[in-house]
């Protein structure tokens, strides 16, 4: 994985309106875009990005390129991710929500012959504060440090980087893995790269009802993270068998019990792995501070 300010990135989606917002955000958050991609537009530019046709040619003058950001419709997101994959480049960030699950798995299946990582889709992508900005992320609310944060949710990365900024509890990368029924990255693989990454020294896990990821991950966490890890369930007031959108969706279609899934079963896992779980945003800074001591 590549995330420094050297790292190339290319923007696919170049008519999007969440496109001209970002596209600008993350040049001056320090980004180094180098291309936006839109077929029929090659050769304009866009706050002096230029834009090719197809990401090949945009290889063909720059080099290998590490990232792209995704933002084209969902039901494009397949073809421009499997481009992107065919070009070489090994790091995706689908933004949209909403794209077709079977579209998901026939890129899964890909990404996991080619070795590609992919964040998202419904995601604000992937943030080392200070560093590089990939995607959509709240960055102001955020501050380089040593906390790594992996979370379903999108704003409720960015409270929880605002909570730990506001402790004096800087940041080493923020990652939302997405909401949809089927996303690329899980937590297991977030929490190894936390738990490999120099930067880091604990992590912050953000989840919510539906799915049963967040009990995998507290399996995973006692069995392999040597890190500190705080954990957050959100939607502790939700209605027993109440499932939410989200990953929640699927655990619903797949016809799985309503005791799967629920905010009490993750939480439970989380207490036989023995991980601190914060009951609201602002205890997590203090758990932290604990765990650190």
């Amino acid at each position: 994985m590549k995330l420094t300010p050297d790292s190339k990135v290319v923007i696919q989606g170049y008519c999007e309106p969440l496109m001209v917002t970002h596209a600008a955000r993350m040049k001056a958050y320090g980004t180094n875009v180098i291309a936006t991609i839109s077929p029929g537009q090659s050769g304009q530019t866009l706050d002096e990005i230029p834009v090719f046709d197809l990401v090949e040619q945009a290889v063909a003058e720059f080099g290998v390129i590490d990232t792209t950001i995704i933002l084209v419709p969902p039901y494009q997101a397949l073809d421009a991710a499997l481009e992107a994959i065919a070009a070489g480049i090994r790091q995706i960030v689908i933004i949209p929500a909403g794209v077709p699950p079977l579209d998901m798995v026939h890129l899964l299946r890909k990404a996991e012959a080619t070795e590609t990582l992919v964040v998202g889709p419904n995601s604000p992508g992937i943030i080392v504060p200070g560093k590089i900005l990939l995607g959509t992320h709240a960055s102001e609310f955020y501050t380089p440090g040593s906390v790594g944060i992996v979370s379903r949710s999108s704003t409720l990365t960015y409270e929880i980087a605002s909570e730990l900024t506001k402790a004096g509890l800087g940041q080493s990368i923020g990652v939302s893995i997405g909401s949809d029924a089927i996303t690329g990255s899980s937590f297991l693989q977030w929490l190894q790269i936390l738990d490999e990454d120099e930067n880091t020294q604990a992590i912050v896990l953000v989840g919510e009802p539906g799915g049963n990821s967040e009990e995998a991950a507290a399996r995973y966490i006692a069995e392999t993270i040597d890190k500190p890890v705080i954990a957050y369930i959100a939607g502790r007031n939700a209605p027993p068998g109440k499932h939410w959108g989200h990953t929640g969706t699927l655990a619903a279609v797949v016809g799985r019990g309503v005791n799967v899934g629920t905010t009490q079963s993750k939480l439970t896992a989380f207490k036989e792995a023995k991980v601190p779980v914060a009951d609201r945003p602002s205890q997590i800074p203090g758990l932290m501070k604990k765990a650190l001591k």
